[in-house]
């Protein structure tokens, strides 16, 4: 039997960390390659994983003119397949004109936040529109959680399947024998929006000073918080900046709780990882995140007030932060990529039996 040939609109390269980026070679490197060819995008050296693996093409783009080139991949490629389609020209290009020739390959779009994405001042029409134009207009489409495909069932009328994402339970693992911290360590993963919350994390540090905060992440809000920071004072409360992957997971081990007051969000992959690493999890129970057993791993709260009263529970209580981060590295484990990558195999199966385009 033929592979499935299935171009990703996604890039290759060990050193890109974007989220969607970092999923899509996590996916792609352990889909079967006897059963799947796989196409991606690439402007500096592959994920190694990738390199290595059979059936795998790589499509170099140059410093300039990607989009010309991406969409003749778009348009010439072999494949029966395109996932991981991107708010890019070149897919807006092609998904509006494919209809003109009778396309019949599929699309599969992934939505990973919220859809009412006109509620979120940070994030510009431009960008709604070109989402709504690119991602929107897929074949088919995965949410995953089921608050991300309510969402997107409320704002839009369309129908999407839940696939969660994933995290490499291999390589984010605790540091069990690790000697106990003197003082409590609180650690937030995201980028520097107001919507994240990193904010938080400041406040915190001034009402709780028998603890120490870092926050990882980079984006506008940083001089901001970093100018905080030194107004009041807190030298409990440390920027750290864009981390590697092997920083991150350093840091991730050195903490003893996990606080992610995001208010809106699809399934936060840093959750996922903290929990792997054998974190408890405070986060936001507005976006009803499946990765936190409010009370058993973690806690969930309905504002930033009841946040900061459970981490105050938790600073004082290292006893239940312990058994809490050793229900969240089981949970995690329900989240590896070899338990959810299968299920993408068969959905990329089904996919490729069918045929058409959304109207």
């Amino acid at each position: 039997m033929k592979p499935i040939r299935i171009l990703v609109d996604s890039f290759a390269d060990a050193n890109e960390f974007n989220s969607q980026m970092v999923n899509g070679r996590e996916i792609v490197s352990r889909l079967d390659a006897d059963r799947f060819h796989v196409t991606m995008f690439l402007c500096g050296e592959p994920d190694r994983r990738l390199a290595q693996r059979p059936n795998t093409r790589f499509i170099r783009l140059a410093p300039h003119g990607q989009t010309i080139r991406i969409l003749r991949e778009f348009v010439c490629g072999r494949h029966q397949l395109v996932f991981y389609v991107k708010t890019s020209p070149a897919s807006w290009f092609y998904l509006a004109l494919r209809p003109k020739w009778f396309d019949r390959r599929r699309v599969i779009g992934t939505i990973e936040s919220q859809s009412d994405l006109y509620n979120e001042p940070t994030i510009k029409a431009s960008q709604i529109r070109l989402w709504e134009r690119t991602i929107l207009r897929s074949d088919v489409l995965f949410s995953n959680s089921t608050s991300v495909r309510a969402s997107l069932e409320k704002e839009y009328g369309l129908h999407s399947e839940v696939i969660p994402t994933g995290v490499d339970t291999k390589f984010f693992t605790p540091d069990w024998h690790r000697p106990a911290n003197y003082r409590p360590r609180v650690l937030f993963v995201g980028s520097l929006r107001p919507f994240k919350g990193p904010q938080l994390l400041v406040r915190a540090a001034s009402r709780f000073p028998e603890a120490d905060f870092v926050i990882a992440g980079d984006g506008f809000m940083a001089s901001e918080l970093k100018s905080q920071i030194e107004q009041e004072r807190l030298t409990n409360c440390e920027l750290v900046g864009s981390l590697s992957h092997s920083d991150l997971l350093q840091q991730y081990r050195r903490a003893d709780v996990f606080l992610f007051p995001s208010r809106w969000e699809g399934s936060p992959k840093v959750i996922l990882e903290a929990a792997a690493c054998g974190l408890p999890v405070l986060a936001r129970a507005d976006y009803g995140p499946e990765t936190v057993v409010d009370g058993q791993t973690g806690y969930l709260g309905k504002s930033d007030d009841e946040l900061l009263e459970r981490l105050r529970y938790l600073l004082g209580n290292s006893d239940l932060r312990q058994d809490m981060g050793r229900a969240s590295r089981a949970l995690s484990e329900r989240f590896d990529w070899s338990v959810i990558v299968p299920v993408w195999e068969e959905a990329f199966a089904r996919a490729a039996t069918s045929q058409g385009h959304r109207s």
